[in-house]
């Protein structure tokens, strides 16, 4: 048989390609080579306060986002009662070099201490620019402020984050606790931490914004 070359193979080879492309998953190439490196930035709703290590929400969402095909590792970087200035305190040696990108989930603390919201919005503002100074892309986790503080206040706390995402360009999941706060059977009996059942609510819930935030790496 007579062997094709040239432009007759060139076309054969351009096609493959395209083929090829077509049946790759869309986060394939996150899956090869070195792991998606995350850090998960927090205070106690992300360390996992009063649980198991293997309950704690990095860890849950690590095994999600495996168990759908990433690559992907999610330290945990919370620690329980940060504030948010806390967490900028301690944000050079909590995000390492090398780390992909950050999950920011930090305020709880300073709206159940009625701080003034000017506080944590100039501190989470200074936790993104910090990141942006080094190439690292966030990924902001919302909260929203008790109703008993009243409609002033929480107008204030609650547009901290859509604002600072919106100035920064953030991918933004609205409110950490969706699903389970104000649910007694997912919260510990102090009425504020999640159970390791609402760890998995919050998990399933901002699974498909992570997944966007993961997107945005992989056109880096």
């Amino acid at each position: 048989m007579k062997r094709q070359s040239g432009p007759f193979m060139t076309i054969i080879f351009a096609c493959a390609a395209v083929l090829a492309a077509m049946v790759v998953p869309a986060h394939a190439p996150l899956a090869q080579g070195q792991p998606i490196r995350l850090v998960a930035l927090g205070d106690s709703l992300t360390a996992g306060y009063g649980l198991p290590q293997e309950a704690a929400f990095p860890v849950v969402l690590e095994r999600a986002l495996k168990a759908k095909g990433y690559n992907v590792e999610v330290a945990n970087a919370g620690v329980s009662g940060d504030t948010a200035s806390a967490g900028l305190d301690r944000l050079d040696w909590s995000v390492p070099d090398g780390t992909d990108g950050v999950i920011v989930e930090l305020g709880a603390n300073d709206m159940l201490r009625g701080v003034d919201p000017s506080v944590p919005r100039k501190a989470i503002d200074g936790i993104v620019e910090r990141l942006k100074a080094r190439g690292i892309p966030v990924m902001l986790a919302g909260m929203l402020a008790s109703r008993n503080l009243g409609a002033d206040y929480a107008q204030k706390f609650d547009s901290l984050y859509p604002d600072i995402a919106k100035k920064h360009d953030l991918v933004l999941y609205p409110f950490f606790l969706d699903g389970v706060a104000g649910e007694r059977s997912l919260n510990l009996q102090d009425g504020i931490h999640p159970t390791a059942k609402g760890v998995e609510i919050i998990v399933a819930r901002i699974l498909p914004t992570v997944e966007q935030f993961i997107a945005t790496l992989s056109k880096r």
